[in-house]
């Protein structure tokens, strides 16, 4: 069963032979929903709109940016709108998020969440539609996305010391993107979460200041361990902080930290209560892709921005839905393609405690959060 992405017609000029179907054979009888061969089911799409950023995090990309992908091989807003409404509708997906790159540099990004919105679940319900941004001009989007049917909002944010992030980012915007958390709260959105990915330089310094600063405005901060799909030169098991040492700071840091018992569902999170003396009450998740991996209870499927399905945030190989779409594939054989790609993911990312992992095909820029 062959996953791998090939050279797209449309940008090449040339014939390109394709199997795609080949990859729902397997498949058993009559499948509905996008199951795979140990038990798990896909009910989360993050769709990429862009790999373009207008920050450049040392732990994702280059300081010159990347080489982003040519126009005509970005998804339109109605082939985007196309696909998700397959995955709603005819493959059992609950929950959408919107990634990039950056989203906010996707001009129809309000367009794309409403016919989002528009749809119905399995379960008679509008899809749940997240964002996840690094924040910039979203004060001047945040009522009209709102409007369109956003529901929930991911804000990434590693530091709230100008100087730390600036270093961290390469760019001089901390004062940007606080303004457009200020117009988040003014819009009623919420929760709001703040990502963050830990540096092993400074971490013992931004981990206690993003939660205290999060605990006073009501987010839920989450702590994302720094993983392998960013340039490849960038990472070093070494220099990953974990989930464990960030439980460790924040201790140091007079914070109490309460872990919850039961199982976490599909979240990626390790959500624990956190409590301080001169603080209100909240939580803290730890997501610990790394040292504490959650494979076995994944619900993701993943678009990227050229119209590729990847099974897993790791893969070495990916499916296009653009090409199979572009070439006049109906709704039905989209479908039975994404069924397919879905099937065939394996059952663990390639990484665990060394630096023995699968490297991923794109950088994160490219792949979507």
């Amino acid at each position: 069963m062959s996953q791998q992405r090939t050279s797209s017609p449309v940008l090449l000029g040339i014939p390109t032979v394709r199997h795609e179907r080949d990859l729902a054979t397997d498949l058993p009888a009559a499948t509905r929903g996008l199951p795979d061969r140990f038990g798990r089911g896909a009910t989360d799409l993050r769709v990429s709109l862009t790999d373009r950023c207008n920050l450049r995090c040392t732990y994702c990309m280059p300081a010159e940016g990347l080489n982003w992908l040519p126009t005509q091989a970005v998804l339109t807003d109605e082939e985007v709108v196309r696909l998700v409404t397959i995955g709603v509708r005819d493959l059992g997906v609950r929950t959408v998020r919107f990634t990039g790159g950056e989203p906010l540099l996707r001009k129809g990004l309000e367009h794309i969440v409403a016919g989002t919105a528009a749809l119905t679940t399995w379960d008679g319900e509008r899809p749940d539609i997240a964002l996840t941004t690094n924040g910039l001009g979203l004060d001047h989007r945040i009522d009209g996305l709102v409007a369109a049917g956003l529901g929930r909002l991911n804000v990434s944010l590693d530091s709230i010391d100008p100087a730390r992030f600036a270093a961290s980012t390469r760019r001089d915007r901390l004062p940007d993107v606080l303004t457009s958390l200020r117009a988040v709260d003014r819009a009623g959105i919420g929760p709001v979460k703040i990502n963050a990915v830990p540096q092993p330089a400074t971490y013992r310094q931004d981990a206690p200041e993003l939660l205290r600063f999060s605990l006073e405005r009501g987010y839920q901060l989450r702590f994302i361990e720094f993983m392998p799909i960013g340039p490849p030169e960038t990472w070093n098991r070494a220099e990953v902080i974990t989930a464990q040492d960030l439980r460790v700071a924040l201790t140091d840091a007079g914070f109490t930290l309460t872990p919850r018992h039961g199982p976490r569902g599909s979240a990626p999170a390790k959500v624990e209560d956190v409590s301080h003396p001169d603080l209100p009450s909240g939580t803290v998740g730890l997501i610990g892709s790394v040292s504490e991996p959650f494979c076995d209870t994944c619900t993701r499927t993943r678009l990227t921005a050229d119209g590729a399905i990847r099974s897993c945030l790791f893969s070495t190989t990916e499916t296009s839905l653009r090409d199979a779409m572009r070439t006049g594939a109906d709704d039905e054989t989209l479908r039975r393609i994404w069924q397919g790609a879905m099937w065939a993911k394996p059952k663990a990312h390639g990484f665990t405690t060394d630096d023995s992992f699968a490297t991923p095909s794109r950088t994160m820029s490219a792949i979507g959060g």
